[in-house]
């Protein structure tokens, strides 16, 4: 007799926290309400559309202009400005570290944010607005960036709650295409960050052996490898020995004893006058013979 009541209890309770989901708010004084997909559940989405400039025009505001050309330094944004641009690579593949590149139609910039993961919900291609306005923006070895301040005069990573109340996703990615590097090379004030593919080119030690890391170290664990072509104060490939595809082996043909020639496509930072292609992941280096 216990065994039924407990049962008739038991279903009792059931059919009670069914009818709650379904709407009934008998046991709690709140609706349902299914969860809606129609605002990004990351950033702010409160920021609109109001003030937006291009990355042009901000690296020739008469305010902040100075601070891309002053190298490693930076300026608290005051104005009610704000930048609509496209995610062009981020850390999916592990080189580029807390960090990820943007551009529009006017050039490109570098947002170092204190956060891994960022390609959870910054995809490339994704399409979003920067609020700028109590965000810092400088330049490491001179390429623009984004963040906060490092050593004082320098620019590094913002904190991840600070940048989420700065951005706003829009839409869906969308495919971003890499310029050819050979249109852009001679212009590296305006072009640097940009996503470019080198067409055709060969690197330098490739042997059979060598890896993108077998190169000339540079920092605490980045190498850099040269192309064929380029000398290294000019362009060279810079990969991170934590990347994925760290350990891959430059093109190579040991039947013929010859360089393969590839297509390598990345982003194209810079330090000084000197080009930095990231790869972002394996397939942005395609061997084609």
């Amino acid at each position: 007799m216990k065994a039924i009541k407990y049962f008739f209890m038991a279903a009792a309770t059931c059919f009670a926290l069914t009818s709650c989901l379904d709407g009934d708010d008998s046991l709690f004084n709140d609706d349902w309400k299914d969860p809606s997909l129609s605002e990004a559940p990351f950033g702010n989405n409160t920021i609109t559309e109001d003030g937006i400039i291009t990355i042009a025009e901000l690296k020739a505001h008469p305010t902040y202009k100075a601070v891309f050309t002053q190298q490693h330094s930076n300026i608290l944004i005051t104005d009610d400005i704000k930048l609509r641009v496209r995610v062009t690579g981020n850390d999916i593949g592990g080189n580029l570290y807390k960090q990820f590149a943007v551009q529009d139609e006017t050039g490109a910039m570098i947002i170092a944010v204190n956060q891994g993961g960022l390609c959870g919900y910054l995809g490339e291609g994704q399409e979003l607005i920067i609020d700028l306005k109590g965000l810092y923006v400088g330049n490491y070895g001179y390429q623009p960036e984004i963040g906060a301040p490092y050593q004082t005069t320098r620019i590094g990573r913002m904190s991840k709650d600070i940048w989420n109340q700065h951005f706003k996703l829009i839409g869906q990615p969308t495919t971003v295409e890499p310029v050819d590097f050979k249109d852009v090379e001679d212009d590296i004030a305006t072009n640097c960050g940009k996503l470019v593919t080198l067409k055709g080119v060969t690197f330098t030690n490739a042997d059979g052996k060598n890896t993108l890391i077998n190169g000339t170290l540079s920092g605490s664990n980045y190498y850099h490898q040269t192309i064929d072509g380029y000398t290294s104060n000019k362009l060279v490939v810079r990969t991170s020995s934590y990347a994925d595809f760290a350990a891959s082996v430059l093109p190579f043909d040991t039947e013929t004893g010859k360089k393969k020639t590839c297509n390598i496509t990345g982003v194209a930072s810079r330090y000084g006058n000197t080009w930095q292609i990231l790869i972002r992941k394996t397939s942005d280096l395609e061997v084609i013979n």
